[in-house]
């Protein structure tokens, strides 16, 4: 069984609740790595695998936990 997250936010401007919907699986496309999301506003689905770009400083901790430096 997948272990599904959600995250819920109100945004103002658009007088929506966003909630996500991600594995929290690492992806990498070759050049970007990134984790899938589900983004539903007010419960219905606008974005599907919408790409979220790990920042820098994940990417570096990664990288030296792969290389055995951590």
């Amino acid at each position: 069984m997948t272990d599904v997250r959600q995250e819920e936010r109100l945004i103002e401007g658009l007088k929506v609740i966003e909630t996500t919907e991600t594995d929290n699986v690492l992806r990498w496309d070759g050049t970007v790595l990134y984790v899938e999301h589900d983004v539903y506003h007010n419960g219905q689905l606008v974005h599907r695998k919408y790409r979220r770009k790990v920042t820098a400083d994940v990417a570096r901790v990664l990288l030296s936990v792969i290389a055995g430096k951590a």
